[in-house]
């Protein structure tokens, strides 16, 4: 039986489907599909009970957020990322929760949690300044995380790196306009941030590494073993839960337009056992990935549900899995779009704009497989990945 969130979606889904050319021209989310964002309430899934929210199991909220991805990538993608910040609000200090949510309980708080900005202790906080690109749905958000280093009096990073999570309202940022110009997931409105000297009191600064190894929640008194999910394994399930999501649409497309398609030769496609049998691979393919993303957040859930904690080798290779389930998805798209023909890619076609928005959610940072791969392959044998990088967002 669906969820109440997920039952809201379908009843809205030819609607949520009709916004994604006009998002896409504009930017960013039109305003009717941002209404329609809140209205379903996959926005408070993950919202603490306090502040009205739901407190869903992830995976739940990844099946939401994969079936808004199905029907327009962009509305998809913020459902994941916009969404997944009330979770991480909820394990913040109870003085800034009251400054987002005290009045009106549907504001969103977007991110980019890249580190490119730092702090300068000053009195009883921190002097803030940084630039950061890819900040999702901006526009229709009131606060904002910044990843952030920790400085010194001088303002430069304190060795070693110390990274910290930083809530600062709208009025603290400048939003660049025309700094979203790219190829897929345009609908996003995933534009550049500027700080300039802002004050950030003490208790609006979010430790990373206890948010990394599910510790916050229990210092904040948080029972429910959602807010005890690892950091790795909730905010990357938002992102590849788009991009699974968007696979399934561009595989529906495909399937509606090849139904009655004569290719040039004369061939009915489904005369053709060449094409169906690559269809047959590519739908295991975005299914094992949807199988594979939904296990994986369920046994981290059910683990801190029964009083587990995670190694850093076993939140390896959770990312591990997570990164593969993308990349397996946007594979298969590629294989159906390379037997679509030159007619399903005209740009009045959907499903060149669900390949283009997949290719996009597959660079995102979160989905690098290289140094994931290669820390997870080192704690198979038993050995420790050296301190820096290639330990970031495990």
């Amino acid at each position: 039986m669906p969820t109440p969130v997920l039952a809201a979606i379908e009843e809205r889904a030819e609607e949520i489907a009709a916004f994604g050319p006009a998002s896409e021209a504009e930017g960013k989310l039109t305003e009717g599909a941002v209404k329609v964002l809140r209205d379903v309430g996959i926005m408070r899934m993950l919202a603490p009970k306090s502040y009205g929210g739901f407190e869903s199991h992830p995976v739940e909220w990844a099946e939401a957020v994969m079936r808004l991805g199905s029907l327009d990538g962009a509305t998809g993608w913020l459902g994941g990322i916009v969404g997944v910040h009330p979770w991480e609000v909820a394990m913040a200090d109870p003085k800034v929760q009251q400054e987002i949510w005290g009045e009106d309980q549907d504001v969103w708080v977007g991110s980019p949690y890249a580190p490119m900005g730092v702090l300068k202790p000053t009195g009883d906080g921190y002097e803030f300044n940084g630039h950061w690109q890819f900040s999702s749905g901006t526009d229709h958000c009131d606060w904002l995380f910044l990843g952030a280093l920790l400085g010194d009096e001088t303002g430069a990073p304190i060795m070693p790196p110390r990274m910290v999570h930083v809530l600062i309202p709208r009025s603290d940022y400048e939003i660049v306009q025309d700094s979203w110009d790219v190829v897929g997931l345009k609908g996003t409105g995933s534009k550049d941030i500027k700080v300039k000297g802002a004050f950030v009191p003490d208790y609006r600064v979010v430790s990373y590494d206890k948010l990394a190894d599910g510790s916050l929640a229990r210092e904040m008194g948080l029972e429910n073993p959602l807010y005890s999910v690892p950091f790795s394994g909730i905010f990357p399930l938002g992102i590849t839960s788009a991009v699974v999501g968007i696979a399934e649409g561009a595989l529906a497309h495909h399937l509606a337009y090849q139904r009655g398609r004569v290719q040039i030769t004369g061939t009915k496609i489904k005369d053709d056992p060449y094409v169906l049998t690559a269809i047959g691979e590519a739908s295991a393919e975005i299914h094992a990935s949807r199988t594979v993303l939904l296990d994986n957040v369920n046994r981290l859930y059910d683990g801190v549900a029964a009083g587990r904690t995670y190694s850093f080798a076993e939140r390896a290779d959770s990312r591990r899995n997570q990164v593969s389930a993308a990349w397996r998805a946007v594979r298969a798209v590629d294989e159906i779009v390379a037997r679509s023909g030159g007619n399903g890619l005209r740009m009045d076609h959907p499903l060149q704009r669900f390949w283009r928005d997949a290719h996009m959610g597959l660079a995102h940072a979160i989905h690098v497989p290289g140094s994931v791969n290669h820390v997870s392959a080192l704690g198979q044998v038993g050995l420790e990945p050296p301190p820096g990088p290639m330990r970031a967002m495990i």
